[in-house]
């Protein structure tokens, strides 16, 4: 017997396949009799709310997670992220996005929680029900990663483990991005795909390694969506001090300043592949959206070495760098990665996703940033290079100036 529905729910129906966004529809179901017997059906205006989509993530706090939350919201999502309890203030990055949860547009929410802990991790996934689920959280800083292993293994290699075990566990059925990085391919030749084999050089590429192979492994054995998203180096304004590029670029803006006077750094002849990161954390939610799960490599297929970063940033400022960088072996891994390239054929065919902001733009990206951060009057390259590659989620006033005043503020406070 043919099942058959009424116009009502056809159009319901419509209106409800689109989840990625909020969206109001007006719609009357009028029942009439003319002549008796034959009923009508028409649609004018019933009020009908499509359900949010509910995601998770943990290191929301991270440069990632941050840029990832503004995609999200941006998009019509609930979103929840995990944050580690502190007695300072660890959430600049996301402060000049938080609303307070009791307003009712309220649509962004923090879950203290930790990746050591699962049962709390349990209890999150029962709670919030997510729709999808990015693990951004690790301890991954590499230099970090040899003076500390035990613990980056603990976060960022079990800490995978327990997450995809607390979503199996709880029945929820959702679908799950882990945040892997070119830093597994270690000593493995470039240029580096899917198919490369991994010889990692750092206790954080290994645990790494770890957490890839054991989010193939639920999606193998438990049928789960788990994708792995294989990004290469992806900097930004937001990225961590400590992190090489964000190291040069900050240090540029204090010699500026009057506040610093030598930069000093490790290896200067590695090579990377540098690209933008709101760029990368859109490729995460396409990966999500796909029919399948999969594991995609995301790079700009271009290098650079550390030296041709200091020297695009320092020319961009107006300084000579040779006056003011000197090398520390103080700061050379003990196990070094030479030469890091992606082949990223696989993303642009099946996701779409290409490179928009180029080695150059990058560099003047950051270089803004800082500059402005210190109240110094940037050249101005960052903020036209926005307006001319994305969309209204990401502009240099809501993206990037809100941010470094939400920080000072946190800072301040």
């Amino acid at each position: 017997m043919a099942v058959t529905s009424s116009p009502l729910q056809e159009a319901r129906a419509q209106v409800l396949g689109n989840h990625n966004e909020l969206s109001l529809v007006a719609l009357e179901y009028r029942r009439a009799t003319e002549p008796p017997g034959n009923e009508k059906c028409e649609l004018r205006h019933l009020q009908v709310r499509c359900p949010l989509q509910h995601a998770l993530i943990t290191g929301i706090t991270g440069q990632d997670g941050s840029y990832l939350a503004e995609l999200l919201l941006s998009k019509g999502y609930e979103v929840h992220g995990v944050i580690r309890r502190a007695s300072t203030f660890n959430t600049g990055r996301i402060d000049h996005i938080y609303v307070d949860p009791h307003t009712p547009q309220a649509r962004l929410f923090l879950h203290y929680g930790d990746l050591s802990t699962g049962s709390r991790l349990i209890d999150l996934i029962y709670s919030i029900r997510p729709d999808e689920v990015y693990n951004l959280g690790a301890q991954s800083h590499v230099m970090v990663s040899f003076e500390n292993p035990e613990y980056t293994g603990d976060i960022t290699a079990l800490g995978t483990t327990r997450l995809l075990d607390a979503i199996h566990r709880s029945g929820v059925t959702t679908r799950f991005y882990q945040a892997s990085s070119s830093e597994m391919f270690g000593s493995a030749p470039p240029p580096q795909n899917e198919q490369t084999p991994f010889h990692p050089r750092s206790p954080y590429g290994a645990a790494k390694v770890y957490a890839y192979w054991v989010a193939i492994n639920y999606r193998e054995a438990y049928g789960m969506f788990c994708s792995n998203g294989v990004l290469f180096n992806h900097e930004s304004p937001r990225r961590g001090p400590t992190f090489v590029t964000r190291k040069i670029t900050r240090a540029i803006a204090h010699i500026l300043a009057g506040k610093q006077d030598k930069l000093y750094l490790g290896n200067l002849e590695a090579k990377r592949d540098w690209g933008y990161a709101p760029e990368y954390v859109e490729s995460m939610w396409q990966m999500l959206q796909r029919e399948r799960p999969d594991d995609y490599v995301v790079g700009t297929g271009k290098s650079h070495t550390i030296r041709e970063f200091v020297t695009e940033a320092f020319e961009y400022a107006g300084l000579d760098w040779g006056k003011h960088v000197s090398v520390d072996d103080r700061y050379k891994r003990p196990a070094e990665v030479d030469f890091l390239l992606a082949d990223s054929k696989k993303a642009e065919r099946e996701l779409g996703w290409k490179p928009r902001v180029s080695f150059r733009e990058l560099v003047r990206i950051m270089v803004d940033g800082d500059m402005e951060s210190l109240g110094l009057t940037s050249p101005g390259e960052g903020a036209r290079l926005l307006r001319e590659k994305f969309g209204a989620w990401h502009q240099w006033n809501n993206c990037v100036s809100d941010n470094l005043k939400a920080a000072e503020g946190a800072l301040l406070g």
